[in-house]
């Protein structure tokens, strides 16, 4: 069952211009982290002037001007518990590259209804989902490298899944003829404005950058397309098996939607670690689950945590590679939530 939870309060303390970024930036879809999940299990509970900072954010506009805002947090109440997750007594061994578990959304019926319509493309190489008529969520790592933004973050575009037709009626002069019909071709939106939490540059967070490995896009105009809500993260004892899905385009099936599902073998306080198959392309995918509505007898898939992509992770001087996602907190509701509605009213429960 999803179990509401009271939410955190992101309140606007002032906005203030910064010089445009460089957009200088390569995109990188796979990334290097020092903490893994033993050092992620010691790092100290985040204090509330550490939140501040954290959670106080950088908005990018399509004219390339930049403004940060700083925040304040109210009702926020740090579990000191919530890093220390049980250790299980035996561990798999990860098989990231092993039998390929992924499928590939062929039949244009699936493809254009919910919930596989809510994957979108992002124009700098990874994917993303619809979380409002007119946000996006992804990785921040899709946008910014954690000291400059990528480059083609400057003219974002996200792609919305529209199946080829068969090639029926009069052919434009030059247009190119539709190959394989029921493959998915892409719709092009403008980006209007981007929302990275601080947390997630060098220099501000250290070890911890990659909890706040997320990003919202606020689209140009909005899509007429059915979304998907956010919904916290429960833990992993609460998910039937354990288990996970998302969909994403990734790089090795090109045009194709790729879905998959798998089940999380660990987790500390903000990210999952996970046996799904994915290749670079599936980066910012939604992960969501399906559960019961409380007192009602429907179910409801939400989106539960941001897949940030195949980790490398020094683990006693050796390196081991991870699936891994950043959870959706209470915390990152009340922000993302915020980043949605420009106020908090719409966020006191999730």
């Amino acid at each position: 069952t999803w179990h509401l939870k009271k939410i955190p309060q992101i309140v606007r303390e002032r906005t203030f211009s910064l010089d445009n970024p460089k957009f200088e930036a390569k995109t990188k879809l796979e990334l290097n982290s020092v903490c893994g999940i033993e050092c992620q299990r010691k790092l100290p509970v985040p204090s509330l002037s550490d939140l501040k900072s954290l959670l106080s954010y950088e908005t990018v506009f399509e004219n390339g001007t930049r403004t940060l805002t700083e925040v304040n947090v109210l009702g926020a109440v740090p579990d000191p518990a919530t890093n220390t997750t049980t250790q299980r007594p035996l561990r798999k061994k990860r098989q990231i590259y092993g039998t390929d578990s992924r499928f590939s959304i062929y039949d244009k019926r699936f493809m254009t209804n919910f919930p596989f319509n809510t994957a979108v493309k992002i124009s700098t190489g990874c994917s993303g989902i619809l979380i409002s008529p007119k946000h996006v969520l992804t990785a921040a790592h899709c946008l910014h490298n954690g000291k400059d933004y990528v480059k083609g973050s400057k003219r974002l575009r996200v792609g919305l899944m529209k199946t080829k037709s068969r090639g029926n009626g009069r052919k434009r002069k030059g247009a190119k003829r539709s190959t394989s019909d029921g493959m998915p071709s892409f719709q092009w939106t403008r980006v209007k404005s981007t929302h990275i939490p601080k947390g997630w540059f060098k220099g501000v967070a250290g070890d911890i950058a990659l909890d706040y490995d997320y990003a919202v896009l606020e689209l140009k105009r909005p899509h007429k397309r059915k979304y998907m809500e956010l919904g916290i993260s429960p833990t992993i004892k609460m998910m039937p098996g354990s288990m996970i899905h998302f969909s994403g385009f990734d790089n090795d099936r090109s045009g194709q939607l790729v879905y998959r599902f798998c089940s999380i073998s660990d987790e500390s306080n903000d990210l999952f670690y996970q046996y799904c198959d994915a290749e670079p392309g599936s980066t910012g995918s939604g992960i969501y689950l399906r559960l019961k509505e409380p007192n009602k007898k429907k179910w409801k898939r939400k989106i539960i945590a941001v897949y940030s992509g195949h980790q490398w992770v020094d683990i006693n001087g050796e390196q081991q590679d991870y699936n891994v996602a950043v959870r959706i907190t209470p915390l990152k509701y009340a922000q993302i939530c915020f980043w949605i509605h420009g106020n908090d009213e719409n966020c006191t429960q999730g």
